[in-house]
């Protein structure tokens, strides 16, 4: 199999959308932010270019705003009527970028021995014997001219900055270490630096990948294929709907959004019936709403009275509310993730779950469990039970509630 990077997280981010683009390639038009993400990138490919000389500041911006020119016309505007503003807020975004990195990075300070330097990475899958092939294009490398030191660094145009030690098991920076040392094998791993400059922040994010660090990424890349692999032979793509869909060219072909993009003038039979309960089904959402929040109110209200009186039941005309409490655990995952990854068992967790983090909690060390223990958080909820008075004596007709 042949894949990529940016593929692969295609496919982690919504199965669908991996399909549609990778296997069916069904093209879509260019969004802003892949428009804007390009033309700054090729930007600073362009700053770091000697020819025979580096480019000045006012060339590089001028190659800027000519490429938008270019481009803007491809762009699918979200907004038509917006196009203009939206337009000029991304050119004077960029140019802030632009004038920013370069006060802070001139080109004559580094020895970028490659720019958009494409590669193409071997990995073997020894359960299965196949070899896949992982593609890409590496922003930047640089050569540090008094060692045999390199740093890989790649531009982001996004604006959350990850911390540094969720960067020791990143998926992209391990597979371009890989491809270096794959590459030049009288090279360590420990002699490559990799890099994520966040350019709407000015600041870059670095770490170093140890070869234990290089294994999990070849099996996490390995287990990530095989999972493409079968979902490709069962023909199985689910749509995941995220935050991201706001930016996906996809979303007239997806049953999640297919609705709000069907034509207007070809409604379906039963459209009408549907408006309706849509109509009646928001409004009864907007009363229940309503009508959770006077409990929660009323709740605070009970409870702030046993809290002040020690009572834990109190009683009406109506009946009685009992209360109980109930312990809850819950562990801090920003604290929790890199001692599991050290551990090698993140893979096991994946995700902020307790259940499958006690599962994997008996395969560490003293050390790493009482740091997961340390890690953890306990609260107590109070449960509100309602009964009322026609089963005063019945407790199996309740009303039970978590605060």
């Amino acid at each position: 199999m042949r894949t990529s990077y940016s593929a692969l997280d295609t496919f982690k981010t919504c199965p669908l959308q991996y399909k549609l683009q990778n296997i069916d390639k069904i093209k879509t038009p260019k969004s802003p932010e892949q428009v804007f993400g390009t033309i700054v990138h090729d930007a600073l490919n362009f700053m770091f270019t000697r020819d025979p000389l580096y480019p000045t500041l006012d060339e590089v911006i001028n190659r800027y705003i000519a490429m938008w020119k270019s481009a803007a016309s491809k762009i699918a505007w979200r907004d038509p009527e917006r196009k203009d503003a939206e337009e000029k807020m991304y050119v004077e975004e960029g140019l802030a970028i632009l004038k920013s990195f370069a006060k802070k990075n001139s080109p004559w300070n580094f020895n970028a021995v490659e720019l958009e330097s494409r590669f193409s990475l071997d990995i073997v899958d020894e359960e299965t014997g196949e070899t896949h092939t992982l593609a890409g294009i590496m922003d930047r490398l640089d050569k540090d001219p008094d060692s045999s030191r390199y740093e890989i660094i790649d531009y982001k145009t996004g604006k959350k900055m990850p911390s540094v030690e969720m960067l020791e098991d990143n998926l992209q920076l391990g597979l371009y270490s890989l491809v270096i040392v794959d590459r030049w094998p009288h090279i360590t791993p420990e002699d490559v630096t990799v890099s994520l400059y966040y350019l709407k922040h000015n600041e870059k994010v670095s770490t170093i990948m140890t070869r234990e660090k290089l294994e999990r990424t070849k099996r996490h890349i390995l287990t990530m294929i095989r999972e493409v692999e079968k979902r490709t032979a069962e023909d199985d793509f689910p749509p995941t709907p995220s935050a991201l869909c706001g930016w996906c060219g996809f979303r007239a072909l997806c049953p999640m959004w297919a609705h709000e993009y069907r034509k207007e003038d070809q409604p379906a039979p039963n459209e009408d019936e549907l408006r309706q309960a849509l109509t009646d089904f928001f409004a009864i959402k907007d009363l229940e709403d309503a009508q959770k929040k006077r409990v929660a109110a009323l709740k605070d209200v009970i409870n702030r009275y046993m809290d002040a009186q020690g009572f834990e039941r109190v009683f009406s005309s109506d009946g009685y509310v009992t209360r109980s409490a109930q312990e809850r655990v819950t562990y801090d995952m920003e604290k929790v993730e890199p001692i599991l990854r050290t551990a090698g068992v993140w893979d096991d967790v994946l995700a902020p779950d307790k259940k499958k983090l006690e599962e994997v909690f008996e395969k560490l060390g003293d050390n790493e469990q009482q740091k997961i223990e340390e890690a953890k958080k306990v609260s107590i909820s109070k449960t509100l039970r309602l009964s009322k008075k026609k089963v005063l004596d019945e407790e199996d007709e309740e009303d039970t509630a978590t605060e």
